[in-house]
């Protein structure tokens, strides 16, 4: 049992905790105009210590956002423009010979880009399944293997990966099991009318917003292992589960589902989701989540995670379509 202690502690520290994540939200709206929703959804992965997948058409700052991102919690931010020709070892490392003064040769390891904090992997369906397939194994597993070697990768570590729902041609799409490492796929859309025109005014003058530093390292591990014990009510779990095992139509109660989803979320789903509430709670300054929490965040954290049958795409029936029929069983 908690002691009346501990438990002031630990809202004491998830108070400051919450102004320095409120303040670097704001320092990065201060920068990315109109994605409020986008900023939001890819602090919340990072929070929960997860992973994202930005899907937009060019031109919608998703670089800009990482590297905002970067500055703003004070990670060391590394970019690879992903191409066809992309090997493992250009993401990863590699080993080089060296001879020493005295003849001796040995073997040096050279990191890659992939020892960062914050690795954006742009435009990640255009490199082959076998570089794809290194980046997300280290993704999951937070080391790298060279030459029968384990090398750590740093902490935190995060992947924003990118992808051009335009010109598919001579991409790779990303496995579905792939895919299931990604915390949330965060679709980006355009801005409204007022917010892309206070970005014409403040980008094309002499002086544009710079982010600024709010947060380090240390503070975003100690939100990570906060998130972890904030208290999750079982009406919460209930929900997280009721709409989970309502997208596989081996268990699902609604007809839809049944008939148009070949294959649903699985436990990992369950998981994310449970997390990512957890974080979006203490963003918004609370320390437990509620089933708002999961309605909102569900399109993010499932949508990756189902795939429709032929018939669903004949009938003009979406995977968003779904989740919103989802959420009925729970809101």
């Amino acid at each position: 049992m908690t002691s009346p202690r501990s438990s002031l502690n630990s809202e004491q520290e998830a108070a400051d905790l919450n102004r320095l994540i409120a303040s670097a939200r704001d320092a990065v709206a201060q920068v990315i105009f109109g994605q409020d929703q986008v900023i939001e959804e890819s602090l919340i992965t990072l929070l929960a210590g997860g992973h994202a997948l930005l899907i937009g058409v060019p031109g919608l700052a998703k670089t800009r956002l990482v590297q905002t991102l970067g500055t703003v919690l004070g990670l060391a931010e590394k970019r690879v423009q992903f191409t066809p020709d992309l090997m493992p070892a250009d993401i990863l490392g590699s080993e080089v010979m060296e001879e020493a003064a005295d003849g001796r040769r040995s073997f040096r390891f050279i990191q890659g880009p992939v020892f960062s904090q914050l690795l954006m992997a742009d435009e990640i369906n255009r490199a082959s399944p076998r570089t794809q397939a290194a980046l997300l194994q280290a993704m999951q597993e937070g080391r790298v293997s060279i030459a029968g070697h384990y090398h750590d990768l740093p902490a935190p570590f995060h992947v924003l990966a990118t992808q051009n729902p335009l010109e598919q041609e001579g991409t790779y799409p990303l496995p579905e099991a792939q895919l299931d490492r990604f915390l949330m796929q965060i679709d980006v859309g355009y801005p409204d009318w007022e917010a892309e025109k206070r970005m014409l005014v403040s980008t094309t003058g002499n002086a544009e917003a710079q982010p600024q530093p709010v947060m380090g390292p240390a503070q975003l591990l100690a939100a990570q292992a906060l998130i972890r014990t904030l208290p999750v009510g079982e009406a919460v779990v209930d929900a997280i589960l009721t709409l989970v095992r309502a997208g596989r139509h081996e268990t699902s109660p609604l007809p839809e589902v049944q008939r148009h989803v070949a294959w649903g979320p699985g436990p990992r789903a369950a998981q994310a989701l449970m997390l990512a509430t957890r974080a979006r709670a203490l963003l918004d300054g609370r320390l437990s989540p509620s089933v708002d929490d999961v309605v909102a965040l569900a399109p993010p954290v499932l949508r990756h995670r189902m795939a429709l049958s032929y018939s669903a795409r004949a009938d003009g029936v979406s995977v968003d379509h779904i989740i919103a029929r989802l959420i009925g069983t729970v809101a």
